[in-house]
């Protein structure tokens, strides 16, 4: 996997676009001066909980003696689910806050940005490649960045696209994850049989 495949791929469970409602939502609550404080903080709090599990991720998976095939087939599996679910969403509230709290860490950071899929690429990432880690954090800053951007101007992008376009662009994206999530599944498949033949 290339740098820009990696940071496409980042992106997509990031999913920016599917969270702009959601974040919009919480932000509302918010005075308008601290909206832009608050917002730069749950991003610099994401990037530095993914930055720290890509480069433990594969101590991690020592720790847990876990093979790469192992963790390709269950990655595979985890964003398969979450593709199918940014297709055929759910009805479901935000994580509930009082009216005028401050978000911190949780719901914005963890898990809408820094969530379990994502945590779980950035582990299978360094362990396809311990040697390709400058690639991985240039991928990830990669796919943060865009992500940063779209949220820091989700008014603009809520305007823009409209709620339908914005359910339209998100199905999209569950598709192209559908897509990286059979290939992951089948790459962990045919690996554990070329090592156990």
């Amino acid at each position: 996997m290339d740098i820009f495949s990696a940071a496409v791929m980042l992106f997509l469970i990031m999913d920016p676009l599917g969270n702009l409602p959601i974040f919009a939502s919480i932000l509302r609550h918010i005075e308008p001066k601290k909206r832009r404080r608050v917002l730069i903080r749950e991003l610099l709090i994401a990037l530095a909980i993914m930055l720290l599990f890509l480069f433990a991720g594969e101590a991690i998976l020592n720790f847990l003696n876990l093979r790469q095939e192992s963790v390709s087939i269950a990655g595979g599996i985890i964003l398969f689910l979450i593709a199918i679910k940014m297709i055929f969403p759910q009805p479901g509230g935000v994580v509930g806050l009082a009216a005028g709290e401050e978000p911190f860490i949780v719901p914005m950071a963890i898990p809408l940005m820094a969530g379990p899929s994502v945590l779980a690429a950035l582990i299978l990432l360094a362990h396809s490649d311990s040697s390709r880690m400058t690639d991985w954090t240039i991928a990830l800053l990669a796919a943060w960045g865009v992500s940063a951007v779209i949220l820091l101007f989700y008014k603009v992008f809520t305007r823009l696209l409209g709620e339908k376009g914005l359910t339209a662009v998100e199905r999209l994206m569950g598709m192209v994850l559908v897509m990286i999530s059979v290939q992951m599944f089948l790459d962990g498949v045919s690996s554990y049989l070329k090592s156990t033949a």
